[in-house]
């Protein structure tokens, strides 16, 4: 080839170029292909649909480290702990660490690629090709091999925004599963503090009860009780005794499930907690916001719009194979028969130029994987509209469960009250023979139910109110806005007429 030919071809190589990626002003011209993603349309209730309480303030308060409205300085170490040791909060981060290097993969391609190559060939030509017999040698070559697929319709361009949305779901996913944890960790500190108060009343009661069947003895032995009445006491007494065995089983359960939620093994807990503790008392007022908050503060929300956002991205990288791709390949390199020529000038070669690629025929293939991307989109924006739905009928569900929970408690203190009252009259009244025993009995038996009752209920009651700030994503505080990376793109200019 004439040196001015070659000159030629390589302003011509060059010119293509800087036209397909040096110039950002003509690329700006063919926007990538495919749907470009915009923020769906939410349809939310300005207010919450239960009657208006004023335990339930409708302003938003800061709830990021709701636990220490508990005022309990263990739940607050164990929580502390939690968010350090617990091992599905790692697994979670894992992930995020996984998604980030993908979005790095993805990111790489915007980049030339270049190959370093080297070959030692020992091969034997064909004696039936041409003239003569076959000839065998060796052949040695080193070079550099180097592609750059210029990003004309925007392949390169929905997967990195495919790889963004994934990698911003991994982290939405993190928080679900760090808010998870927190509230998680809080019920089962609760239920140790309540199966205690459980065991404390259940045990009062026995005390009691013991109390009543001497009396019942003493009675007999004197004459002045049928031996039915001790049998009735010994029985009662029995039954109320039978029930502490499942609550200490139970409490040394919640032992060992909160030692797991701290990544340590079961029991390792026990001597903290075997001095009991009240159960934590919450306060009276919570403020729960609007249900638009939950739009920025519920992280499963947040992670399927931001699953929404890659599914639509993938529409225009399967729409991209509809369009030529074009690259930028070439190779530089030396090759030699002799080792020893292998360095000198002669022995250098190279090849430079524009890459065409087009699927023209592919049986409808490419059409239909973007049909594909296109139903996985719309079962993305179901999901999401269904996971605002589930966050709603949690927080409702949560505010009346808080409300109802306290009244229920309220009257169980009356109950419990009454109840004391009736044993004590009716035991004095058996003592000085003027009730009889059976009215005792079911007095006793009444006392007993209720007291287990309203331990349970208070216990309830707190953890009623972790539901709640779980339900309204309390654990963390979401940034103002989304990452720039997670903002809806502005839509593409049209292509110029050429």
């Amino acid at each position: 080839m004439k040196k001015t030919n070659i000159a030629v071809y390589l302003i011509f190589n060059l010119f293509i170029f800087f036209i397909f990626s040096g110039c950002e002003k003509y690329r700006s011209l063919v926007p990538p292909v495919g749907p470009n993603y915009d923020n769906p349309d939410t349809e939310i209730p300005e207010t919450w649909h239960r009657p208006p309480d004023p335990a339930l303030i409708p302003t938003p308060i800061e709830i990021q480290k709701w636990w220490t409205l508990f005022n309990d300085p263990m739940l607050d170490r164990f929580i502390s702990q939690a968010e350090k040791s617990n091992l599905d909060l790692r697994v979670a981060v894992a992930r995020v660490k996984e998604a980030r290097a993908q979005l790095a993969v993805a990111t790489g391609e915007k980049i030339p690629l270049i190959d370093a190559v080297g070959t030692g060939t020992h091969a034997k030509t064909s004696g039936n090709i041409g003239a003569g017999e076959g000839t065998t040698g060796i052949t040695y070559s080193i070079g550099l091999d180097a592609s750059w697929e210029i990003d004309l319709f925007g392949r390169i361009s929905r997967s990195i925004e495919a790889a963004t949305g994934d990698y911003q779901a991994s982290e939405e996913d993190r928080i679900d599963v760090m808010i998870t944890m927190y509230s998680e960790v809080a019920r089962a500190y609760l239920s140790i503090r309540t199966f205690q108060a459980r065991l404390t009343a259940s045990k009062g009661n026995i005390k009691s009860q013991r109390e009543v069947l001497e009396l019942t003895q003493s009675k007999f032995k004197h004459g002045l009780a049928a031996a039915l009445d001790v049998a009735q006491a010994e029985r009662v007494l029995a039954s109320s005794e039978a029930e502490v065995p499942p609550l200490r089983s139970d409490l040394a359960q919640a032992i060992n499930n909160i030692g797991v939620l701290l990544g340590k093994p079961p029991g390792t807990f026990h001597d903290t907690l075997r001095v009991q503790k009240a159960i934590p008392i919450p306060p009276v007022k919570v403020a729960v916001g609007v249900p638009a908050d939950l739009l920025r503060q519920r992280p499963d929300i947040r992670r399927a719009e931001r699953e929404l956002a890659a599914q639509t991205a993938r529409i225009g990288l399967a729409t991209a194979d509809l369009y030529p791709s074009f690259s930028l390949v070439g190779t530089l390199g030396l090759t030699s028969i002799s080792a020893g020529d292998l360095l000198t000038g002669s022995s250098s070669f190279y090849t430079f130029g524009p890459s065409l690629k087009w699927n023209i025929l592919d049986g409808s293939r490419i059409r239909n994987r973007i049909k594909v991307e296109d139903a996985r989109t719309e079962q993305s924006l179901l999901a999401y509209e269904q996971a605002v739905l589930n966050a709603l009928k949690e927080a409702e569900n949560a505010m009346t469960a808080v409300v109802e929970q306290r009244m229920e408690f309220e009257a169980q203190m009356r109950s419990a009250d009454a109840a004391r009252r009736a044993l004590r009259l009716s035991t004095k009244l058996y003592k000085d023979g003027l009730l009889d025993f059976q009215d005792v009995l079911d007095s006793q038996r009444s006392l007993f139910s209720i007291e287990n009752e309203v331990a349970a209920s208070k216990g309830q009651a707190a953890q009623n109110l972790v539901n709640l700030y779980k339900a309204l994503g309390g654990g963390w505080n979401p940034p103002a806005s989304l990452p720039e990376t997670a903002k809806k793109p502005n839509p593409s200019p049209k292509p110029a007429k050429m």
